[in-house]
């Protein structure tokens, strides 16, 4: 049965063995779900062992390299969660027999551990009512104790609950807070009659839905069942898809937009309808338990037409009698597509939100499959290889969020003129050929990213007409832009670019507020050899690189102009010291210092600045008072890293690195 808690045991049952290096030297956990493959699951176990199967010809060698792989290992478990099929365990590559090891898994079915011949077979029952009461009094947070009355009705719910802690755990987090005795009985009355297995499950879960009484929660909780079984969801890319639907209203400054949608994540995870989590490298994420997901896609088919077949495995578009007139959401990311052809040509006037995303043996997508979306609103192609993408774009007027993320083989983009519906435009990571035509006309874009076409130079006066621009990410190392157009955009919060000299730089820096209009940046100024995009996303929020400049102290570059800034590189610039580059009287927000061949430079801050300027006495919250790293790299001429009077301000140094 689902929802009784196998997998919430086996977790804690982990995290002891973590704690237990004399039991095991490794604990593995794998998350199977339903799209189960034998190639799936041996590439998931091989990640935890670091191998890379790809190398390999046939599916034999891989599962003789992963035998290897964990032969070599001693004492390991391994944990497979969610287990729906059965599998032959060498053909995966598990070593038979499990010498010194151990493989726990968790399914559903009886017959899938007789089937994988377990020695010992654990049913987990459910809750016995005293302990039913005690994990539901415990997720109603209550700080008062409950009246005798409400008290005996609290007991009964919890009763209804039938012992399955996913349900109680989400009945009870949607009655935080109750105290009339009238919404208590309602709420029994409306379980009373729920049924029993999994029919029980999905009505406590509903009831928890309904609760919600929240248009804008339900959509968002409905949003997050288009991806994956079991995928990790991350909070910001998310949200970005809930302000795309409109789901999230529009509201000035996107990052109080962004604020919204983490509140509404938030008040999910509160109600135990979400769950958080994080990706690898520590992003912050959410995830569905895979039997809220069930509800919320039968929801979605009770509401309206839908096609949601994420990581199925198909090969083939679903058959087109699928593809009504009335079809109005359709998420097939995550499968095996490799063409969709002519003869396919669905009539779909009201198809909303088109998710193929994460194909990525799509190349090729005919013209024709696109010409009767006329209300088509957000389309997401990102991760495929798709080389062209169809004419049929240009007439796609109602589109308000294009993505083409990382679509590496992309090399043509048709005419976006008619597109002036359109709010987020997401070209990272192709290899387009030339800048796409008609971008000037996209008056109403507010989130633009894209990295190198043909031309190094973004074309002149487009930028001023996207005057509603508050996203502008483009290739900081490849695409140089002017810098009175990018200070035109009076609504700007995130910018990411290059400006060729500090001419243009200085120009946006006097333009309006600067830096100090924005959440977050990422500016190079000149050009760099040691910087990339994965080591510039290791440097704070609001970073610049100077690269490969002459300071010209005549144009009063610096005096107060990098005021904001959290990060500041420098490489192969002629200062003498920082005080040529920022005034340091307002260097109060800085994180992070790196400076790389400057043979220039003498001393991190001059000391005739110490004699003429007056600084600030230290505090909490002044100059250099948030420095917490210092790098300092092949500055020939550099005699002195810090002067003594420097030392009282560097409070929260944590870090220095000098060669």
């Amino acid at each position: 049965m689902g929802g009784v808690g196998k997998t919430t045991l086996l977790q804690h049952i982990r995290n002891e063995l973590l704690q237990r290096p004399d039991i095991c030297d490794h604990v593995w956990w794998v998350t199977v779900s339903q799209d189960f493959s034998i190639n799936r699951l041996r590439n998931l176990i091989a990640k935890h062992l670091h191998l890379d199967l790809s190398s390999e010809d046939d599916d034999l060698h891989r599962a003789a390299k992963l035998l290897e792989g964990l032969r070599k290992k001693q004492k390991w478990i391994l944990i497979l969660d969610d287990l729906w099929n059965n599998f032959e365990l060498y053909e995966v590559g598990i070593p038979i027999p499990l010498k010194g090891c151990k493989l726990i898994l968790t399914t559903r079915s009886r017959m899938v551990c007789d089937q994988i011949d377990c020695q010992h077979k654990i049913k987990v029952k459910p809750l016995l009512e005293g302990e039913s009461w005690t994990l539901f009094k415990e997720n109603l947070r209550r700080h008062m104790a409950l009246s005798d009355e409400v008290k005996g009705i609290a007991k009964a719910v919890a009763r209804e609950c039938a012992g399955l802690p996913l349900g109680i755990i989400t009945v009870a987090g949607s009655l935080r807070g109750v105290d009339d005795p009238h919404q208590w009985r309602n709420t029994l009355k409306k379980l009373k009659d729920s049924g029993t297995g999994d029919m029980k499950v999905f009505k406590l879960l509903r009831f928890s839905y309904d609760r919600l009484d929240d248009l804008a929660l339900q959509k968002c909780l409905q949003y997050c069942a288009l991806f994956p079984e079991d995928h990790l969801i991350e909070r910001e890319e998310l949200i970005g898809y809930l302000i795309d639907e409109g789901i999230i209203k529009g509201m000035g400054r996107r990052q109080d937009a962004f604020d919204e949608g983490h509140t509404m994540l938030n008040k999910l995870q509160n109600v135990c309808l979400l769950e958080s989590d994080k990706t690898e490298d520590g992003g912050k994420c959410v995830k569905m338990h895979d039997l809220i997901r069930d509800m919320a896609i039968q929801i979605m088919q009770e509401m309206y037409q839908v096609i949601v077949k994420p990581g199925a495995k198909l090969e083939e578009l679903p058959n087109v009698e699928y593809w009504t007139e009335n079809l109005k959401i359709v998420s097939l990311m995550r499968n095996s597509f490799e063409e969709i052809l002519p003869s396919h040509s669905p009539m779909c006037p009201n198809l909303s939100t088109l998710f193929l995303r994460d194909n990525r043996e799509l190349r090729l997508i005919a013209d024709s499959f696109f010409k009767e979306f006329r209300g088509l609103k957000v389309l997401d192609l990102s991760k495929t290889n798709i080389k062209k993408l169809p004419e049929s774009i240009s007439d796609l007027v109602s589109l308000t969020a294009l993505l083409l993320t990382d679509c590496q083989m992309l090399r043509d983009v048709p005419s976006l003129k008619k597109l002036m519906a359109l709010k987020r435009l997401d070209l990272f990571d192709t290899k387009l050929r030339e800048m796409p035509q008609g971008m000037e006309c996209l008056t109403n874009l507010r989130c633009l990213r894209m990295n190198a076409c043909c031309e190094k130079e973004f074309p002149s006066g487009v930028l001023p007409k996207l005057s509603r621009l508050q996203v502008l990410a483009l290739d900081v190392f490849l695409i140089t832009l002017k810098g009175k157009e990018v200070g035109s955009l009076r609504n700007l919060e995130t910018l990411e670019c290059n400006f060729e000299g500090l001419s243009d730089f200085v120009e946006y820096l006097r333009s309006w507020n600067g830096i100090r209009s924005l959440s977050t940046c990422k500016i190079l100024v000149g050009t760099t050899d040691t910087v990339d995009w994965e080591y510039a996303d290791c440097f704070p929020s609001k970073t610049v690189f100077l690269g490969n400049l002459s300071i010209n102290r005549d144009i009063d570059f610096l005096v107060k102009f990098l005021n904001g800034i959290q990060g500041l590189y420098c490489e192969c610039i002629d200062a003498r010291s920082l005080c040529d580059v920022l005034s340091l009287e307002s260097a109060t927000e800085l994180e992070h210092i790196e400076i790389r061949d400057c043979n220039c430079m003498e001393s991190l801050v001059s000391s005739s600045w110490f004699c003429f300027a007056s600084p600030p006495l230290p505090s909490h919250n002044g100059m250099f008072s948030r420095l917490k790293e210092l790098c300092c790299v092949g500055c020939n001429s550099m005699e002195k890293l810090f002067l003594l009077e420097l030392l009282s301000y560097l409070v929260n140094l944590e870090v220095i690195y000098a060669d």
